[in-house]
């Protein structure tokens, strides 16, 4: 199945429904589910700043559909959106619509760079 990195603690608010719309540079045609990895590193500025004190990174936290991509053609169609995504344009212009979000027991895993294959069992 593919899986996708997140820092911390951006997959938490996935994870929460408080995020609905991942920020990225890159652009995808992939299109359905995917796991939720939490990278080994987190952004603890972003941490604090979403009042978390500790998350857990280097697991598989969940899974979600990515339904759509929305390209934010500039900066005043990014900040319509800043409480879907909860981010700024450095972030990236691309967002992945994010649906069918569910939380999962954590798995161990070692992530990757855009969307990867996870092979274990979930």
């Amino acid at each position: 199945m593919k899986a996708l990195s997140l820092k911390q603690p951006f997959a938490e608010l996935i994870l929460q429904g408080r995020k609905k719309i991942e920020l990225r540079k890159w652009n995808t045609k992939f299109r359905g589910e995917f796991l939720i990895h939490t990278s080994k590193k987190s952004d603890e500025k972003a941490i604090r700043e979403f009042g978390f004190k500790s998350l857990p990174c280097g697991f598989i936290v969940g899974k979600a559909k990515l339904v759509d991509v929305k390209k934010y053609k500039n900066e005043e169609e990014h900040r319509k959106d800043k409480k879907f995504h909860l981010g700024g344009n450095v972030f990236g212009k691309f967002g992945f619509i994010l649906k069918d979000v569910e939380r999962i027991n954590p798995i161990p895993a070692k992530g990757s760079l855009n969307f990867w294959d996870f092979e274990n069992e979930i």
